[in-house]
């Protein structure tokens, strides 16, 4: 197995992690991914209450035994949904792994790190990084540019930020953003992360509960069909190319405000796509990785799938090279 940092400080078996994502991350997928050895989280925001959190926190410790966590994305809003309530609701129900995203944590971080839970932050850039590490965080989980929903607004891929990062943070890294197989991970470990996340990968797998016309669509698309809306907005964020996000580039290489582009972008129109499998419904988030994306297997086929290929990597044509290396290192000096 590869064992890193970041598997023996959350308990898993694998360095791998199934991030949290609206509408996509419930019970059925997250139990499927806990069972796989690697670390799958619930997304607090897709239940419609702190009660209905809790009741999926329960659903998903009748499926699986193993650690998962769960995602609370900080935003700010005119009408934000009851953050603290949410919060509380994790820890009453007793889970041990928070991933945030958005906003800074720290108003959270004292309740979530005195009820014992390790937390786990979403940056798009080093600085952001550096940030969580001097407020708490015990791992920051990476996008680069690649990735789907919100890249940031620096444009940096992971090729570059994941070791940019690791040069300047003591915590575990999390790459993230642009990964869907064996030769991500080995790419990503190499660079200095302790780990990956994956969220289109994991969306387009049997126990993913989006519409199979969603996954079939992923499978069908390359790495060229994203796009990237809200850029003149300075909130940018990658979809899926469909019809919806078309005209919302339209509208935007015209000029306008986030109110002239609201009714294309609604949240319950890419649920739409997500539960009805009606792909121009709505915007829905989608990664480069899409590009990389050939099947629907189940959660635990891909996962074994891609540790195997990992270690066959490393120990395999990796190993070969410097083998080759230093055979005709020892042949020169002869």
């Amino acid at each position: 197995m590869l064992t890193t940092r970041f598997t023996e400080m959350f308990g898993v078996d694998h360095p791998i992690v199934q991030g949290g994502m609206m509408w996509v991350g419930r019970a059925e997928l997250v139990a499927a991914v806990a069972n796989s050895g690697a670390l799958g989280f619930l997304t607090a925001l897709t239940q419609p209450t702190p009660e209905a959190l809790a009741k999926e926190i329960a659903r998903t410790r009748e499926m699986t035994d193993k650690p998962f966590g769960v995602n609370l994305t900080i935003l700010p809003s005119i009408s934000p949904p009851p953050y603290e309530e949410y919060r509380q609701a994790i820890i009453d129900s007793g889970i041990s792994i928070v991933e945030t995203a958005g906003s800074n944590p720290v108003d959270h971080l004292p309740h979530l790190k005195d009820a014992g839970i390790k937390v786990i932050h979403k940056c798009t850039s080093v600085r952001h990084a550096i940030k969580a590490q001097l407020v708490g965080v015990d791992a920051v989980s990476i996008d680069g540019f690649e990735c789907a929903g919100h890249p940031g607004e620096d444009d940096v891929p992971g090729l570059v930020l994941i070791p940019a990062a690791a040069r300047e943070l003591e915590i575990p890294i999390i790459a993230s953003g642009g990964i869907a197989d064996a030769r991500g991970l080995v790419a990503a470990l190499a660079l200095g992360a302790q780990g990956v996340n994956m969220g289109t990968r994991f969306m387009c797998t049997v126990e993913s509960p989006v519409a199979q016309e969603v996954k079939e669509q992923i499978v069908a698309n390359s790495e060229r069909d994203t796009t990237l809306i809200f850029r003149t907005l300075r909130n940018t964020a990658r979809v899926a190319k469909n019809a919806v996000s078309a005209e919302v580039v339209g509208i935007e290489s015209r000029g306008c405000e986030f109110d002239d582009i609201a009714h294309l972008v609604a949240g319950a129109r890419g649920r739409k796509v997500f539960e009805e499998g009606d792909l121009d419904a709505g915007i829905w988030t989608s990664g480069q990785s899409q590009g990389l994306v050939r099947d629907i297997p189940p959660v635990g086929e891909l996962v074994t799938r891609m540790v195997h290929e990992a270690e066959a990597i490393i120990t395999g044509r990796l190993a070969s090279m410097v083998s080759a290396t230093a055979a005709q290192a020892v042949g020169a000096r002869a």
